[in-house]
């Protein structure tokens, strides 16, 4: 199992640590759930666990559509029911910043940029078709090795653990670090 902090020490402070939030660790390929500012706890132990996300990519947050890598920032996520991969959530990805930056870089239009702020403003998913790429998943289907275009790979027994962490609605807000 990987090495997840018991607490928050040594992240950014935040309120929305307080959780349920998820952190992702990408460097280090885990995840874990905090609750109260503190590791939560599953039946099996603590919520941490080994993900996998792109072979070969690029360190660095997402830049844009196709480009191997995962998104680094605060994020929401949401069902994803309709996922070709198990027990997907959506990570809310793009965001404001992103939508600022794609916007000064040529890769969406101030349309996209107002429906991406607009999407995060109402706690709903954001357009995932622009230039900025989307689809950004947590999902299970092995952590072993890298294989994801993007997103966070969990083993299926891990991901149900997690979704078991959250609230019904599985909206909870995630941080996705270097």
């Amino acid at each position: 199992a990987p090495a997840c902090a018991a607490d928050v020490e040594g992240l950014p402070p935040d309120p929305r640590l307080q959780g349920p939030a998820i952190v992702v660790w990408k460097g280090a390929r885990a995840a874990a759930v905090y609750q109260g500012g503190t590791l939560a706890r599953t039946p099996a132990g603590p919520a941490c666990w080994r993900v996998a996300l792109a072979p070969g990519a690029p360190d660095g947050t997402k830049q844009r559509q196709g480009d191997l890598r995962t998104p680094e920032g605060w994020y929401r996520t949401s069902d994803r029911p309709w996922s070709r991969f198990a027990h997907a959530l959506t990570v809310s990805y793009p965001g404001p910043a992103d939508a600022e930056r794609g916007l000064a870089e040529g890769l969406v239009t101030a349309p996209q940029a107002e429906a991406i702020r607009g999407a995060a403003a109402a706690d709903r998913p954001p357009p995932m078709n622009t230039g900025l790429g989307g689809d950004i998943l947590l999902h299970g289907g092995g952590s072993a090795a890298d294989w994801t275009l993007g997103c966070v790979a969990f083993e299926d027994p891990d991901i149900l653990a997690l979704r078991a962490l959250l609230p019904a609605d599985l909206r909870a807000d995630v941080l996705i670090l270097p």
